[in-house]
């Protein structure tokens, strides 16, 4: 514990030289925006290491993304507004508070039961009440997954279908009123369509307990890793994919798709 320790004081102390006086004047000039904006990127690189399984490049990320919290709380410690020791002694008594089953005397045998006193615990640390059941959804994550948030906080008062099938009709019914905007020439109305088409779709992922960015992600790989093979396979004939046809890339789509199914 105590080389931990040394290691996350060396870091801050880092962090503390490249905002001096004879530090790096880039560094010197990020503000909490920027630090927002590279935050967002090195989370998203942690989650693909993850997904990828990858531990040495794990390792690196959250490394990186330490890296920016720390320099992110070093900012606002600058400007008086709190401490790296306000902030972690706040957590220390917030996770010790909402975990009696734990550190205390509350008997919590299911996740269902540890849910409900979490939540009870919440009400009771005196926080302003929010306007809206949906307020503590941040308001920055990714569109799906702030869709799939906010069915699930919705479906927790009784506001949700019964079952999937009915939220898969609903999406057919939004797939036909895509259609009906697609034949007009109003693109506020097919933007409108769209998003009520997605949001559909996210509300089907989570009576599927599937969570879609993740789902979309792993979509996402498999069309990159197809589209590199159609790339690689064309260069061996001397070709790019714009000097292809159509044809000659799908049929080289469907060579990688069988090719996985091999593996």
């Amino acid at each position: 514990m105590q080389k931990t320790t040394d290691s996350f004081v060396e870091l801050i102390e880092l962090i503390r030289t490249l905002r001096g006086p004879n530090g790096c004047p880039w560094d010197r000039k990020q503000t909490p925006a920027d630090v927002k904006t590279y935050l967002v990127e090195e989370l998203y690189e942690v989650l693909e290491a993850i997904d990828r399984d990858d531990k040495e490049h794990l390792q690196e990320e959250v490394g990186d993304l330490l890296f920016m919290i720390l320099f992110l709380t070093n900012l606002y410690e600058e400007n008086n507004t709190f401490t790296l020791r306000e902030a972690l002694n706040g957590s220390i008594k917030k996770m010790v508070h909402r975990h009696p089953h734990v550190f205390g005397d509350i008997k919590a045998d299911t996740v269902e039961e540890i849910r409900a006193n979490w939540q009870r615990l919440k009400e009771r640390e005196g926080k302003p009440p929010r306007k809206s059941l949906l307020g503590s959804i941040p308001a920055h994550l990714p569109a799906l997954y702030g869709a799939f948030r906010m069915t699930l906080k919705a479906a927790k008062v009784g506001f949700d279908w019964e079952n999937p099938h009915q939220v898969l009709d609903k999406i057919k019914e939004e797939i036909g009123e895509l259609e009906e905007a697609l034949q007009g020439a109003d693109r506020k109305k097919k933007e409108q369509e769209m998003g009520d088409l997605l949001f559909s779709v996210a509300n089907l992922s989570r009576h599927l307990e599937i969570e879609p960015e993740q789902a979309l992600r792993s979509c996402n790989e498999k069309f990159f890793r197809r589209f590199c093979f159609v790339e690689q396979e064309l260069q061996k004939q001397g070709k790019t994919p714009r000097e292809a046809t159509l044809a000659e890339m799908d049929a080289l789509w469907e060579d990688a798709k069988k090719l996985e199914k091999e593996k």
